[in-house]
C-alpha cells in the first residue's frame, strides 16, 4: 500500500567493488561454518529480473506516494527469468547448505527457480498459487491466479472451482491489514529458532510481522545476522555483517568464494500421463501437470493425440479413443504450453506396455536460452505420494527429446512399426 512508503524514499547506499568483495569473503566463511543457514528475501532480489521493488527511489509504493508514473514498463512476472541470486539459493539448497528460505515476494520466482515447496515459507503469498478453503487442496498455475478484487481487496475468490470438492478457490496474496498464513509463519519461526546464520537479501525489513523472522536470529546468543540491502533497515544494529549492495553483485562473489557454480535457469515441468482401459478396445488418456509434492500444476494449453481429430483444450486433459493397442504400440502426443518463455510445442511418445491403468511421469526441462526441450520418462508413478526424484539423477528414466531422430532406438523402432494408424473416438 502506497501509504506505507515515505514520500521521499530512504537513501540507497552502494559500497565499492573492493568492499563488497571483502565482505563476500567474510560471508562465505560464515556459510562454511554454519550448521543451519536460513535466508530471508525481499523484492530487491527480483529487480534485476525487471520486477520493481516497493520502497526504493523508483519503487511501486514510492511512485504512487509521489503521484508519479513509472517511466519503464515492468517485466511480466510470468516472463521474468530468475536472477543469479535466485539460482545461487537453489544451488545452496541442493547442496544441503540452505536449510530454509523465508520470502516476502509474491512473484513466484523462488518456486519457479527450483526451491522445494517444503523448504520455503512465502509469507505474503504467491501470485501463481491458489487453494481451496474447504478441502485444503492447492493449485499452481502458469498464469496469475489472483482475484479481481472488484468489491473489496479482502475478497480473494479467483472464480475457479476446486477439482476435488467443487469448492471456490482463493488466491494466496496477503493484502495490508490481513493476517499472515499461520502454517508458513509457524514454519518460518521454527527454522529461525534453529538457525545459527540468517542472510537477508533485498529487504528493507519495514513490514511487520514478517521482519520479526531475521530479528529472532539477530537477537539469539549463538545466531549471526547478515543483511544485504541498498537501504538501511531498522535492525542494522543487530548485524554481524552489513553489506550495502545489489544482491546479485554479492551472491555471485559469494558463490565464487565457495567455489560453487550458479546454475543457469531451466524451466522444469512434471507431467503425469495415465492410460486406462474403459471397455473392449476403448481407452481413456489423462494428462496432468504436477509439482514435486504432487500439487496440481497448470502449464498446458492443449493436448493432441496423433490420428485423433479431437484436441483437449481444458483441464482435466482427457482423450477417449478406440483402437487395438498391442504391446509396444506407441502413442504420440503433442503438447502446447502457455508459452511465457516462448516454449515451442513438444511431442512425446508413450509406449504401451500392456500394464493396466499404468501411470508415467515425464520430466520436462526447457532451456529458455537456446529454446530446447529435454524429456525424461519414468514409469510407475505414485502421484498420491508426490514425486521427489531429482531430474538430473533419475537413473531409471529414459532420456527423450522433441526431435524424432533423438529418441532411443527401441522407441524409434516402435514409432516406425507400431504407431497406431487408426484411432477413432
Amino acid at each position: 500500500m502506497a501509504s506505507s512508503a515515505p514520500i521521499i524514499a530512504e537513501k540507497e547506499h552502494q559500497e565499492s567493488s573492493d568492499s563488497i568483495d571483502r565482505k563476500a569473503q567474510l560471508l562465505a566463511e560464515h556459510i562454511r561454518k554454519s550448521k543451519y543457514l536460513i535466508v530471508f528475501t525481499g523484492a530487491g532480489i527480483s529487480t534485476s529480473a525487471g520486477i520493481p521493488d516497493f520502497r526504493g527511489p523508483d519503487g511501486v509504493w514510492t511512485l504512487k506516494r509521489q503521484g508519479r508514473v513509472r517511466d519503464l514498463k515492468a517485466v511480466n512476472t510470468l516472463q521474468a527469468i530468475p536472477t543469479p541470486t535466485h539460482m545461487a539459493l537453489v544451488e545452496l539448497q541442493n547442496r544441503g547448505i540452505l536449510k530454509y528460505l523465508v520470502s516476502q515476494n509474491c512473484d513466484g520466482l523462488h518456486r519457479k527457480s527450483g526451491m522445494l515447496p517444503d523448504r520455503i515459507s512465502e509469507l505474503h503469498g504467491n501470485s501463481n498459487r491458489e487453494y481451496c478453503k474447504d478441502c485444503g487442496k492447492e493449485y499452481i498455475r502458469d498464469f496469475r491466479a489472483v482475484a479481481a478484487y472488484e468489491k473489496t481487496v479482502h475478497d480473494h475468490r479467483t472464480g475457479r472451482k476446486c477439482a476435488l470438492c467443487a469448492g471456490p478457490l482463493y488466491d494466496t496474496i496477503i493484502n495490508f491489514s490481513e493476517s499472515l498464513p499461520a502454517q508458513p509463519v509457524h514454519r518460518a519461526h521454527h527454522h529461525a529458532k534453529k538457525a545459527d546464520l540468517c542472510l537477508v537479501l533485498g529487504s528493507s525489513l519495514t513490514v511487520t510481522p514478517a521482519n520479526e523472522i531475521p530479528e529472532i536470529v539477530g537477537q539469539a546468543r549463538t545466531g549471526k545476522l547478515v543483511i544485504c540491502n541498498l537501504q538501511n533497515t531498522p535492525i542494522d544494529n543487530l548485524c554481524d555483517l552489513r553489506i550495502h549492495s545489489k544482491t546479485d553483485e554479492l551472491m555471485t562473489r559469494v558463490m565464487e568464494k565457495l567455489n560453487f557454480p550458479i546454475p543457469p535457469f531451466v524451466l522444469q515441468r512434471r507431467l503425469v500421463l495415465k492410460l486406462e482401459s474403459t471397455g473392449d478396445e476403448r481407452y481413456r488418456l489423462t494428462v496432468c501437470g504436477v509439482d514435486v509434492d504432487g500439487t496440481p500444476v497448470t502449464f498446458l494449453k492443449s493436448i493432441k493425440l496423433a490420428y485423433n481429430r479431437r484436441i483437449a483444450h481444458s483441464e482435466p486433459f482427457v482423450i477417449d479413443f478406440r483402437g487395438n493397442l498391442e504391446t509396444e504400440t506407441a502413442l504420440k502426443l503433442e503438447l502446447e504450453f502457455m508459452g511465457h518463455y516462448g516454449e515451442p510445442n513438444l511431442e512425446i511418445m508413450y509406449e504401451y506396455t500392456g500394464e493396466r491403468d499404468a501411470e508415467t511421469l515425464y520430466l520436462l526441462e526447457y532451456n529458455p536460452y537456446n529454446g530446447e526441450w529435454q524429456t525424461r520418462e519414468q514409469r510407475s508413478v505414485d502421484n498420491g505420494e508426490g514425486i521427489r526424484d531429482d531430474m538430473g539423477n533419475a537413473d531409471d528414466c529414459i532420456l527423450l527429446s522433441s526431435a524424432p531422430e533423438e529418441f532411443p532406438e527401441s522407441v524409434r523402432r516402435t514409432r516406425a512399426a507400431n504407431i497406431l494408424p487408426s484411432i477413432t473416438l
